[in-house]
């Protein structure tokens, strides 16, 4: 994120910020008042550290409910994780037996998902930080007792923080996803520049889309999960953030759907003035999205917008000349493309113009889409099952979890053993007197920066190298500059706020102020200044090197996943079509049935009974719709993933770059026809035919596409996206075949 003022604001109004002072609250509250007040610093570290446990469960944006019951686990768990370490340290042989135990046991909590790897290192955290000196049993129940005192009052605090701040915090998660769309359809617009390349283009938009995919989901859980429980407290508020989430949803199906064949209108309108309009048309869509989601972050009105009135009337011009040259009757399908661009743009205007309107609640303002209820609602929600059956069932050498627990395990006994090698050596020969390595720190860098893919643990191990040299660097400077303990402790806690500010957003910036943090703790606990700072930097090089070699302990390369994770995009759109030719089904009987039984007879019980099965297959389009999006994602992750692993490990790249871009262009035009297909009283032979051929082709069965369909009227905006659908399938068939 460059820095700007714009970039400021958007950081400072996020959830990202506004969580990173709630973690630092909780988690500096008992120390500073233990210490400060009672002058207990031992107890207040520990009851800290219990409550930083707990903290790392609590990220901002995740959904509340499930957040609750996490916190409450990594509370217990690592209160007992806590517990058992402690009583261990008495004796060294049974310390050093447990450790690789209880690495091995939470390393395999990734079986359960993101959250499940947050809860097995937040426990990790704790094996650390208690293994650091030994304890007899009176201490090690003290230590424990303060450990889970710090835990209850985090969750204390942070349970009471969010129900307080709710409503704020719903309208941050929606900024977010916001201005992730913002940044899609900025991409989007640089397709009708004809100075960049698409092949690029390409790239980046289905990164972007992924990216988007994610922050959607997360506002999803967010706000629907508090959809239900407000309805009869505060609703306004509730429903002016359904109605931003409606509109947001609405706005990135209209940009999905209208998927244009780019290449053809480079070549057929290469100096046509449509695609410089178009362009700047989607850049000032992006600009008003971008305003709407800082006024959405900052709960104020939204900014007058910028028009783009003039760039659509210019289209219209332009169109207009095209249709008196005679273009519709040469060559129909680019007519109906420009037709379909203009209507998106249009209706994508207004969808944003309107969600501007709804960024600030209203008493008497009406939901939007008033087929929301509470029984569709829970269906697009995220699920975290954490059963005991899936960590046995992983328990395996063909399974990543099993082995990326295995690798934690080898590369956490290395650590600690060349560690303690060090030190006592460094004792023995008087090598630096006064230095010691901190075999807990090494331990702790190796559990941040191992993780499950190859490529994210050299990403991170690249990035905690650069941050712990850079923030070691500035608490030189620090020391260095003044030894005034008041403003040690402003930078103990601004550094404390950014470090958790960033841990999403960016791992290295994260790693530079925790490392000024943690520093600044030593600095106040042992008075070891300029030592530690060497020492710190010491033990992160010797994490580093162990991580680096760690990685290729065991490595589950992600081309072992491809083809599965391809698989699954392929169902997800098959499922994603059938809903939609379902819904366009059930929509046209009501439409006919409408149109028989006359306006004043549409109360009867077959109405009645169409109309429930149209909104039952709506939500299931819409369901659909939203897993295939995330299959997608998952599987354009995976390969550019894959893309940074060793070229050695890059199996089938044509074949899955090319299934990449044929699943984006067959959700894409899925998306665009079925309304359309909705609209009409028969679906011609032609067509029907064609996407019988799709159906078959997703089944992956032999079939005979139509040469020609019929392109009449309004059937010539169908045109295009059923040709694109057909050649999309048939090409996912084909290079499927090719893995297997």
């Amino acid at each position: 994120m460059a820095l700007s003022s714009s970039n400021l604001k958007r950081f400072f109004y996020s959830h990202y910020f506004l969580g990173g002072v709630r973690q630092t609250i909780g988690v500096l509250t008992p120390a500073l008042a233990l210490g400060g007040l009672f002058e207990l610093y031992d107890v207040g570290a520990t009851a800290s550290i219990g409550a930083a446990c707990v903290a790392i469960i609590d990220e901002p944006g995740g959904p509340r409910r499930y957040g609750t019951n996490e916190m409450l686990g990594a509370m217990l768990l690592g209160t007992l994780t806590a517990a058992v370490t402690a009583m261990a340290t008495a004796n060294v042989l049974v310390l050093w037996v447990l450790i690789p135990m209880l690495c091995f046991a939470f390393g395999m909590f990734t079986v359960f998902g993101r959250q499940g790897g947050l809860l097995g290192f937040a426990c990790l955290l704790l094996m650390t930080l208690t293994m650091r000196t030994p304890m007899n049993v009176p201490e090690a129940l003290l230590h424990t007792t303060w450990t889970f005192l710090g835990g209850l009052f985090y969750f204390s605090f942070s349970y009471a923080a969010h129900r307080l701040l709710w409503y704020r915090e719903s309208m941050q998660a929606l900024s977010v996803a916001l201005f992730a769309t913002a940044e899609y359809i900025k991409v989007r617009s640089a397709f009708y520049d004809m100075d960049t390349e698409l092949d690029e283009n390409w790239r980046q938009l289905v990164k972007r889309q992924a990216v988007m995919t994610e922050k959607h989901q997360a506002a999803r859980d967010r706000v629907l999960r508090e959809w239900p429980a407000g309805k009869a407290r505060r609703r306004h508020l509730h429903v002016a953030t359904m109605n931003v989430f409606t509109d947001m949803v609405a706005l990135l199906d209209s940009m999905i759907a209208s998927q244009t064949d780019y290449a053809t209108l480079r070549r057929e309108l290469p100096d046509s003035d449509i695609m410089l309009f178009s362009r700047d048309a989607l850049y000032k869509m992006s600009r008003n999205v971008e305003r709407i989601a800082l006024d959405v972050a900052r709960n104020r009105p939204t900014a007058r917008q910028i028009s783009v009135k003039a760039e659509l009337r210019a289209i219209e011009y332009e169109l207009e000349k095209y249709r008196r040259a005679g273009l519709p009757a040469e060559k129909p399908e680019v007519y109906a493309l420009l037709v379909q661009i203009l209507r998106r743009l249009r209706n994508g205007s207004r969808i944003i113009t309107r969600m501007g309107g709804y960024a600030q609640p209203d008493p008497g303002m009406p939901l939007v889409d008033a087929r929301i209820d509470e029984k569709s609602v829970g269906r697009f929600l995220s699920r975290h099952d954490f059963r005991l059956r899936m960590l046995t069932s992983n328990l395996r050498l063909d399974s990543p979890h099993c082995r990326y627990a295995i690798r934690v395990t080898v590369a956490v006994f290395a650590g600690l053993s060349l560690s303690t090698l060090l030190t006592r050596a460094n004792a023995n020969y008087g090598w630096l007197p006064g230095f010691s390595s901190h075999a807990y720190w090494v331990v702790l860098t190796l559990l941040v920066i191992l993780k499950p893919g190859y490529s994210l643990t050299r990403q991170r191990n690249t990035h905690r190298l650069t941050g712990s040299l850079l923030g070691c660097a500035l608490a030189l400077v620090l020391f260095t500059a003044t030894d005034n303990l008041d403003v040690y402790i402003a930078v103990l806690i601004i550094t404390s706020i950014l470090g958790y500010s960033f841990i999403q957003l960016s791992q290295m910036l994260s790693a530079i102020f925790n490392t000024v943090f943690v520093l600044l703790v030593f600095h106040f606990l042992s008075d070891s200044g300029l030592y530690a700072i060497g020492e710190r930097l010491f033990d992160t090089l010797l994490a580093c090197a162990l991580a680096y070699l760690g990685s290729y302990i065991l490595p589950w390369w992600e081309h072992n996943y491809m083809a599965s994770l391809a698989d699954a995009a392929r169902r997800a759109n098959r499922e994603f079509f059938n809903a939609g030719m379902r819904y366009a089904s059930v929509q046209r009987e009501l439409n006919a049935a409408q149109a028989a039984a006359g306006e004043e007879g549409a109360s009867n019980a077959v109405l009645t009974e169409l109309e429930r099965q149209v909104q039952e297959a709506d939500t299931r389009w819409r369901l659909a719709r939203q897993n295939a999006y995330t299959a997608f994602s998952n599987y354009s992750s995976a390969f550019y993933r894959m893309m940074d692993e060793p070229v050695r490990q890059q199996t089938n790249v044509p074949e899955l770059n090319h299934l990449l871009m044929q699943h984006h262009v067959l959700a894409s035009q899925i998306s665009a026809s079925m309304p359309i297909l909705a609209t009409l009283d028969t679906v011609p032979p032609g067509i029907q035919a064609s996407l019988d051929a799709i159906r078959h082709y997703l089944d992956d069965l032999d079939a005979d596409a139509p040469a020609s369909i019929e392109t009449e009227g309004e059937l010539a905006t169908l045109a295009y996206p059923i040709k694109q659908m057909v050649r999309a399938a048939q090409l996912i068939r084909q290079e499927m075949r090719g893995l297997t």
